[in-house]
């Protein structure tokens, strides 16, 4: 059998090699349109920024080393131009010389990627205006930078965006970002991306949010990036970081069939409209397991693992793609964010049913010197707890839980078995309750009826059936706190309960959650009607910003 994969990178050379380790007689050939195979295309914005020396490092493989080690024919500089369905044929122009010529295929496997968004803006053909996808894109920008570039203008905050605004400063540019939404990392709900967002600003990178991007004009080889708000950037380079779409050009001009996201349609074994072709990796929209229909998730975790799975499924293997959560995480500076499964915007667009709670915590045990805070945002069915999705921000221990919940997510977990994880531990690792325990306990307190939530978004609505108290010490409560909110201190809540009305809710809250829900049983078992700020003081800055008091 002779199979034809189309693209060399994460999800191509995935089945690729797969295929061969299941099948020595078949007859391989990857088609690779760039100059490269198998580069770790997600370390390209470390070497700009210094923090992977070597470029070598990044090209893990060439066509020689593919042949000697599997025994793989692949070309790279050739571009599938056409696919014949009927004869089983692909088209391919082999550069630099141009030559064209017929391949045949007794199966097909496209793994094209997907390309940058390139917006059609006045002036973006301009030389300092670059993208990031591929080797030939870093060693552009990297010459600029090591050209004596100053100024960079990073347009799109999400995880590429984010990225490389740290590689870029790390290098000694000034570094501002623009975002169309009103938020960095729009993966994020905002108010877990807000702790991002302070942090970039703590780091001097200024952040123009809301806003978009109309034109880029030149400026003596610079380039003037004009925003929507009137505001006028000047840069020595400009990176285009708004994100990707499918690269299904190809799966059109054949007649394959695409999918209402714009992905390659596949079924459960990765196989698209036509039995002898497979798809895989960014041009693909497929299922996923929290989320109702299909997407297209382009990230190389998932990319790898649909390799495998096509190379199984040609070796006869009938072996289902289980789908994708989203899992991704991201490192700026000294904080870290990460998310799987649906976050809350998405689950309000599908009008999926959930709740939420917060959990703000050291990563390792407090008492251990060197514990970082870290945020947690978990959620969940209101029916049985099964877990939906999750987001972590902080400057270590994130990657760690983001993997637990991940793997819960994918076990079909809920917040009632996150309570009894048993998770390593020790004073230098975590803590006897992991912060994923205690989103289960919290979680479970709030199903069970034992915890009754408001939350931040709640603010300034809740004051009007209600009285705000405030059960922080004294100090906590003078340097900053919700307007109105009168202050009763944990300690003197039992003597002070005349103060408080017999015949509103009271809405409490605290730094974190934990001093306002003993607060709350306290008054609850004494007929008090009571509700506990999810997530607390932290939470609420994070989603109102300045607005206390």
């Amino acid at each position: 059998m002779k199979i034809v994969i189309i693209g060399g990178v994460a999800a191509g050379m995935s089945t690729a090699a797969r295929l061969r380790r299941l099948d020595e007689q078949a007859q391989i050939v990857v088609l690779e349109r760039g100059e490269h195979v198998s580069f770790a295309n997600c370390g390209l914005p470390y070497h700009i920024g210094g923090q992977i020396k070597g470029r070598e490092s990044l090209l893990l493989h060439t066509p020689a080393s593919l042949k000697s080690l599997l025994n793989l024919d692949v070309r790279t500089g050739h571009e599938v131009t056409g696919i014949d369905r009927a004869g089983k044929v692909v088209q391919v122009r082999a550069a630099p010389d141009g030559r064209t010529y017929a391949e045949p295929y007794d199966k097909l496997v496209l793994c094209p990627g997907a390309q940058p968004l390139r917006p059609p803006l006045l002036g973006i053909e301009h030389a300092a205006v670059l993208t990031l996808r591929n080797v030939a894109d870093m060693d552009a920008i990297k010459a600029r930078v090591d050209g004596g570039a100053k100024r960079a203008v990073v347009i799109g905050a999400g995880f590429i965006g984010l990225e490389m605004v740290e590689s870029l400063h790390a290098r000694g540019l000034a570094v501002e970002v623009v975002e169309l939404q009103s938020q960095v990392l729009p993966p994020l709900d905002h108010e877990m991306a807000r702790f991002v967002e302070d942090h970039l600003r703590q780091k001097g990178v200024t952040a123009h949010l809301g806003t978009s991007v109309t034109g880029f004009r030149d400026a003596q080889g610079a380039v003037m990036v004009d925003l929507q708000n009137g505001t006028v950037l000047t840069a020595d380079l400009a990176i285009l970081a708004v994100g990707v779409k499918p690269d299904t050009a190809l799966a059109k001009v054949a007649g394959l069939a695409v999918g209402p996201q714009g992905g390659i349609h596949v079924d459960a074994c990765l196989c698209t409209s036509d039995p002898d072709i497979y798809a895989a990796g960014d041009a693909i929209e497929g299922p996923s397991r929290v989320r109702a229909g299909d997407w297209c998730t382009p990230l190389a975790g998932p990319a790898n693992r649909q390799g495998r799975t096509v190379a199984d499924n040609l070796a006869g293997r009938r072996t289902p793609w289980g789908g994708t959560l989203g899992t991704a995480i991201v490192k700026a500076f000294n904080i870290c964010a990460a998310s799987t499964g649906m976050n809350e915007k998405s689950l309000q667009r599908d009008g999926v049913a959930y709740r939420k709670v917060y959990v703000h915590a050291g990563h390792h045990a407090g008492y251990y010197p060197g514990a970082e805070l870290l945020h947690l945002k978990v959620l969940f069915a209101p029916d049985t707890g099964r877990l939906l999705g999750a987001q972590a921000v902080g400057g270590a221990g994130v990657d760690k839980r983001i993997d637990v919940l991940a793997t819960a997510l994918t076990a079909g977990m809920s917040v009632f078995d996150l309570q009894h994880l048993e998770l390593a531990y020790a004073p230098q690792f975590g803590s006897a309750k992991d912060p994923v325990n205690m989103a289960g306990f919290i979680g479970a307190n709030l199903l069970n009826g034992d915890l009754e939530p408001w939350y931040a978004e709640d603010y300034p609505a809740a004051r009007e059936d209600g009285i705000i108290v405030d059960v922080r010490p004294k100090a906590d409560y003078e340097a900053a706190h919700v307007p109105g909110a009168r202050h009763v201190p944990l300690p003197e809540l039992r003597a002070r309960l005349g103060e408080l009305p017999a015949d509103k809710t009271i809405y409490l809250y605290c730094k974190i959650g934990f001093r306002s829900y003993l607060a709350m049983r306290i008054l609850t078992q004494r007929g008090f009607k009571v509700r506990s700020l999810a997530g607390g003081f932290d939470t609420f800055r994070a989603w109102h910003g300045g607005a206390t008091a």
